[in-house]
């Protein structure tokens, strides 16, 4: 039991760790706007892929239900930028399907189906079978292994990048939100005693320290021309 002095402290710090990768993560939500600039005035979809936004979409969908009340009664601000970044993605998905070729707009279509689909049934599943203790338990293993599906992303820029020799698929300011809010969702995770935030959100902030070290070195070693934030061709 901390005193009580030092028990306000600690909940300052983990709210203003929160409140902190809210602000990150939203700049990490508007980065790819310049992409579907691109795509409106190109009105097409090109070689990028849809399938980064569907992974988030996912994320954020179980890691809303995770923060909020009835499953995890004290990190509300988990379910605050999740609320946010589930209406960017399905806004960046709407684009994407409504650009994209007709084969490409059926399967986005279905996996967008599939991931409401998914959602609705972990909300059922919560409800309807675990009390309390065990919801948060069963939410936060599905949240966690949704987080490390985001990870996909990541790792194969950092792949395309080390091949290419080129920063071009990898933008300064996404690598270094993605870093900012990791950590600060890695601190409000310690602070809060929740291993189902400071897990995954440890292994992000790894992976935005490689996407920065990998910046700094090609960027200085072979120059680099980082143009709009584009998603990996490949995924």
């Amino acid at each position: 039991m901390l005193p009580t002095g030092l028990s306000s402290v600690y909940s300052v710090c983990s709210e203003a760790a929160g409140l902190a990768g809210n602000i990150f993560a939203f700049g990490l939500f508007v980065s790819p706007i310049p992409t579907f600039k691109r795509i409106i005035r190109n009105r097409s979809t090109e070689q990028f892929s849809g399938l980064p936004y569907v992974y988030a979409l996912l994320n954020c969908l179980i890691c809303l239900w995770y923060g909020m009340p009835l499953v995890s009664p004290s990190i509300i601000l988990v379910a605050t930028v999740n609320s946010i970044g589930a209406v960017f993605q399905l806004i960046y998905i709407s684009i994407f399907i409504m650009f994209a070729d007709k084969p490409i707009k059926l399967k986005m279509s279905g996996l967008l189906v599939a991931v409401f689909a998914l959602f609705v049934t972990t909300v059922y599943v919560s409800l309807r079978f675990f009390d309390s203790h065990e919801r948060q338990t069963f939410v936060g293993f599905f949240s966690v292994a949704s987080l490390i599906a985001m990870f996909a992303s990541p790792l194969l820029i950092i792949k395309l990048v080390i091949k290419t020799r080129s920063i071009e698929f990898m933008p300064f300011y996404l690598s270094l939100s993605t870093f900012l809010m990791s950590l600060s969702f890695f601190a409000y995770g310690v602070l809060k005693y929740d291993p189902f935030l400071y897990v995954p959100n440890g292994i992000g902030m790894i992976l935005g320290l490689v996407q920065l070290a990998l910046y700094s070195y090609y960027s200085s070693t072979f120059g680099g021309d980082p143009r709009e934030p584009l998603l990996n061709p490949y995924a």
